[in-house]
């Protein structure tokens, strides 16, 4: 017993320490890596940098600072830095290989940052998704769709992906199409479209509204209305003009075509 307990006694006072140690450093160097994260967040000159830049540096530095942290625990245990150099090299090249995708998306995430084909806070559209983006992290780019849902994209499948960004432009034009018969008198119906947009609010004047015939169809004419808005007033502006439009095709005596079927009983 004595001989167990000189054991116990020498492990407490070497190992055990260095164990001890080695948890402490880690709980408090994680604590410390977040409280120092967040305080640089709040620090004005982080402040100016782009949002979804500021996203993506906070988890890079905060991992980062973590792996050094338990590097550092490690040392402390005495496990040889030459080995965890090696081991971490061989296991890096095995990472690599079993998370092509995780690195295809940091490698994204990074091209977003660079060349920002968009920002945190626009309005974008990829193949399968689109709505406002709300974060731009290590690995994923966040969305709100229209609906309130958070919708979460591979960095690695947006930077490769045809990308539409709608609030890129101060401006946007709305492109309306309405249908008026064959017996309608176009130039009235023209200037009822054109009437409409030059009186919404919303409506730039400059350019100015202006109706075209855009095609001949079936039993219609279809008739193209071109208005420009600011961005944020584009859906507003949309969707007023559809109900201006009708009613004033009403009062002007401009028929609306819609499908009909005549039915003769013999």
């Amino acid at each position: 017993m004595e001989g167990i307990w000189k054991v116990v006694k020498e492990f407490a006072l070497t190992a055990g320490i260095r164990l001890v140690g080695a948890i402490v450093i880690v709980i408090a160097g994680f604590w410390l890596v977040n409280f120092f994260v967040k305080r640089a967040e709040k620090r004005k000159g982080i402040k100016g940098v782009d949002p979804g830049a500021r996203t993506f540096i906070r988890s890079f530095v905060s991992v980062g600072l973590k792996v050094v942290i338990v590097l550092t625990a490690a040392a402390l245990l005495g496990v040889p830095m030459t080995n965890v150099v090696t081991l971490l090299g061989t296991a890096g090249l095995a990472v690599g290989l079993a998370l092509q995708g995780t690195l295809s998306n940091f490698c994204g995430g990074l091209m977003i940052l660079i060349f920002k084909p968009f920002k945190v806070g626009d309005f974008i559209k990829t193949v399968d998704h689109s709505g406002t983006v709300k974060e731009i992290t290590i690995l994923y780019t966040v969305l709100t769709t229209v609906d309130n849902c958070r919708v979460v994209i591979p960095n690695g499948t947006v930077s490769n992906a045809v990308v539409t960004d709608f609030s890129a432009e101060p401006t946007r034009r709305l492109d309306l199409e309405f249908s008026v018969s064959y017996g309608a008198d176009l130039d009235v119906a023209k200037k009822v479209l054109t009437d409409c947009a030059r009186g919404h609010e919303l409506i730039l004047g400059d350019p100015a509204p202006a109706a075209y015939v855009k095609a001949h169809g079936e039993s219609s004419v279809t008739l193209l209305l071109r208005a420009w808005t600011k961005t944020p007033d584009y859906w507003t502006a949309y969707f007023d003009l559809e109900e201006t439009v009708k009613k004033e095709f009403d009062r002007a005596g401009v028929e609306i075509p819609f499908p009909q079927v005549d039915v003769h009983v013999k």
